[in-house]
């Protein structure tokens, strides 16, 4: 980390994010989106990378919008200074609303009732709130039901309602990132047939959306007038072998540095648990990195780490603030040097994906479970 413009964080345990790689991500997909907008997904603080840096990068490189789950996450980002339209995807409770209001955030609501509590909310704020109706083509999570028997009457009523401006209808797809899940086209047929409806009926927001980053890469169709890239975004697989299909970049690396260099004779257990016994002379390398930070009790006898630009096999269980790993064939290896949990040394990587893959979960999980006692570097 020392060396000309480079920072050396205050732990020695530390993740590096590069912004033009997140930059590169959103162009190339606003070019594949294009003439639809790109709305910047940046929940679970930019999926763990950082929200704030994110969003801006995403901002000046073709975004037009940004999505989060909650409202907190929403008004982090208003004070920090952006000013784009956000989009709170998940619930608002009632108790958000003057909250959400005075942020100007735009709200998804899934039924008329909701809708209504929202507008009769702003009218005694003295606000106007626009509002994205969410239907649920599939998934079954929120959203009003696309067999709602009069579905396009209750938009028809939201839409009319007071202090409330509906201005996007969507969807989110359950299998986009499977090519052989029927259920996909399924639910862009129902999608497809809903907006139809509410177009003959003179209803039709300015902005339809039912693409995530799966969705917006395979199927063009899906599109519509804005996409919701997340996992795309960060250079990690919506499904497997589209990083390299579409050129996208992991932004994210995970680096520690050694502790503790031990050597060992055969028999000696390691960690809690004696899980791991070495059976030879071994040299154990302490990280000062745990579980606490994100490095999840799954990998413990699984996982891999890279110091000196070799792989390198956890050992033992992985404990809340370290992990040892053993480095007898790894060459010469001392206190300070590098260790890399996510990222490239030498001439061998790991990525996020196949970190997750050691786990049996996926690369979402990985970066967003990185600890925020982990400092971000930029």
């Amino acid at each position: 980390m020392e060396g000309p413009g480079r920072v050396r964080p205050m732990r020695p345990t530390w993740v590096e994010v590069d912004l033009d790689a997140i930059a590169h991500n959103v162009e190339t997909l606003q070019r594949l989106a294009a003439p639809a907008q790109l709305m910047a997904v940046v929940k679970a603080d930019g999926y763990g990378h950082g929200a704030v840096m994110v969003a801006r990068t995403a901002l000046a490189h073709g975004a037009r919008r940004l999505a989060v789950a909650v409202v907190e996450e929403g008004v982090h980002l208003r004070q920090s200074a952006i000013a784009c339209p956000i989009l709170v995807m998940g619930w608002t409770p009632p108790w958000q609303y003057g909250l959400a209001l005075r942020y100007d955030l735009e709200l998804t609501v899934s039924s008329e009732e909701e809708a209504r509590a929202l507008a009769e909310a702003a009218r005694r704020e003295g606000r106007r709130v626009r509002v994205h109706l969410k239907v649920d083509t599939g998934m079954g999570r929120l959203g009003l039901r696309w067999d709602h028997p009069r579905l396009a009457e209750v938009a028809a009523r939201i839409a009319g309602l007071g202090g409330l401006e509906l201005v996007g209808v969507f969807t989110h797809l359950a299998t986009a990132d499977d090519p052989d899940a029927p259920l996909t086209e399924e639910q862009l047929a129902r999608f497809g047939r809903i907006v139809a409806t509410l177009d003959e009926r003179g209803l039709r927001p300015l902005l339809r959306h039912a693409a995530n980053s799966a969705a917006l890469l395979r199927l063009p169709g899906a599109r519509y007038d804005l996409v919701r890239p997340g996992i795309a975004l960060y250079g990690l697989e919506p499904f497997r072998g589209a990083v390299a299909a579409f050129d996208l970049r992991p932004a994210l690396a995970w680096k520690t540095r050694v502790a503790l260099v031990k050597e060992v004779p055969a028999g000696t257990p390691i960690s809690y648990g004696a899980t791991f016994v070495t059976r030879r002379p071994s040299r154990i390398a302490v990280l000062p990195v745990g579980y606490a930070d994100g490095l999840r009790r799954a990998l413990s006898n699984r996982g891999q780490v890279l110091v000196g630009g070799r792989r390198v096999p956890i050992v033992g269980r992985v404990c809340m603030d370290q992990v040892m790993v053993d480095v007898t064939d790894a060459g010469p290896v001392a206190v300070g040097d590098e260790a890399v949990l996510i990222g490239r040394q030498g001439d061998e990587a790991i990525t996020a994906d196949e970190m997750a893959g050691w786990m049996d979960t996926i690369g979402y999980e990985v970066v967003t479970g990185i600890g925020r006692r982990v400092p971000r570097i930029y």
